[in-house]
């Protein structure tokens, strides 16, 4: 497969020639940086973003490790007990992952710690996810139509695929320094959003020299030295797993769940059916690093969509959490505002979420749409 999944950054992308300045009608495109290690000869942006478009990746397996500091409250680990999945708590903390990729329909990811095992493993249209803290398991069968794109950021190729989705003419596109990572010699791709509402100050892509793959990124927020997200190879390797990998086997006395489609896992095996009518209305405003999403879910003085009298425990924890943020208001209404390092969540009064990678101030004026 092509390591470049998202086509729609490739309008942005000009042919590689001397002297390439522009990207789209804005973006800089920045050459080689002066000073970096001369082992590896120069590049420039858009002939590393023509590498990415091009590169070819058959299989890969490696340790990849994930570091999280986005100043924020602890809700995602309650929000990652509350469904039952703790890899929900990946946006916080340190975190230890080993990968493997066998093509578009043979993926696996093991998240180990000292309490136990955690595995995503899917073989064609299978999925399987296993606890071995819990010794529960659960198997989903994906329809024909099932995208390939991962649904957890859980590599620096997931998460750059991410990024490259961003750039458009209010992305500042260059080269950083060379780097050794996991071993190999490596290009920093280096995206800057111009739009001064953006927490974001950069994103930092370390691809492999050789194979052309993100090795590492980096999530730099506004006015912070140091990372407030990386995910790192710090082993990898690039011939393709032998097939055994993607073969789940329950072990002996594991509690097996079939999920149908429509349904997704609960807490200890319950499966909840989401019907279409209670599904949030979700719509977007603005484009590129300053996109604003905003759904409306419920009243937000109950905890976040959930229906008055809930009496889950976990449900219960989670608002409670939610009703300790400050409380703000303006001509858009009231409610209350989780803000962190690099992403800012607003939850109104009258049951709208609105979110994005921005200030609160925009925000707001996205509250008064």
């Amino acid at each position: 497969m092509s390591v470049m999944k998202n086509r729609a950054v490739l309008r942005w992308l000009v042919p590689v020639t001397a002297g390439v300045a522009v990207i789209g009608g804005g973006a800089a495109v920045g050459t080689f940086a002066a000073g970096a290690d001369p082992a590896l000869p120069p590049r420039s942006a858009a002939q590393l973003l023509e590498d990415l478009r091009t590169s070819r990746l058959d299989g890969l397996s490696g340790t990849v490790v994930q570091r999280a500091d986005l100043g924020l409250p602890p809700i995602a680990a309650l929000a990652g007990q509350a469904t039952g999945n703790d890899l929900a708590g990946l946006v916080s903390g340190t975190h230890t992952l080993r990968v493997w990729y066998g093509g578009e329909d043979r993926q696996r990811l093991a998240l180990v710690d000292t309490l136990g095992e955690q595995d995503i493993v899917r073989n064609g249209r299978d999925v399987w996810t296993w606890n071995s803290r819990e010794n529960t398991a659960t198997h989903r069968k994906l329809p024909a139509d099932a995208p390939d794109r991962a649904t957890v950021p859980a590599t620096p190729a997931d998460a750059a695929d991410r990024a490259l989705e961003a750039i458009d003419p209010t992305t500042a596109v260059t080269v950083g320094r060379t780097a050794t990572v996991a071993g190999r010699d490596a290009y920093e791709l280096v995206l800057t959003p111009r739009d001064k509402a953006s927490l974001v100050h950069q994103v930092r892509i370390a691809l492999d020299a050789k194979e052309h793959v993100p090795l590492r990124l980096q999530v730099l927020a506004d006015g912070q030295d140091e990372p407030a997200f990386q995910v790192a190879f710090t082993q990898v390797d690039f011939r393709t797993p032998e097939a055994d990998q993607f073969r789940f086997n329950p072990p002996p006395g594991v509690k097996v769940t079939e999920a149908t489609e429509g349904e997704r896992p609960g807490p200890a095996g319950e499966r909840f059916e989401k019907k279409d009518a209670e599904k949030p209305d979700v719509r977007t405003v603005g484009t590129g690093w300053t996109t604003v999403v905003v759904a409306k879910i419920g009243d937000a003085a109950t905890g976040v969509g959930a229906k008055p009298g809930a009496d889950a425990p976990d449900a219960q924890m989670l608002a409670g959490v939610l009703g300790d943020l400050p409380k703000v208001s303006g001509d858009w209404g009231s409610g209350r505002l989780l803000s962190g390092k690099l992403f800012s969540v607003l939850l109104t009064d009258d049951g709208r979420v609105i979110a994005g990678l921005v200030t609160p101030e925009r925000l707001y004026e996205a509250a008064k749409g």
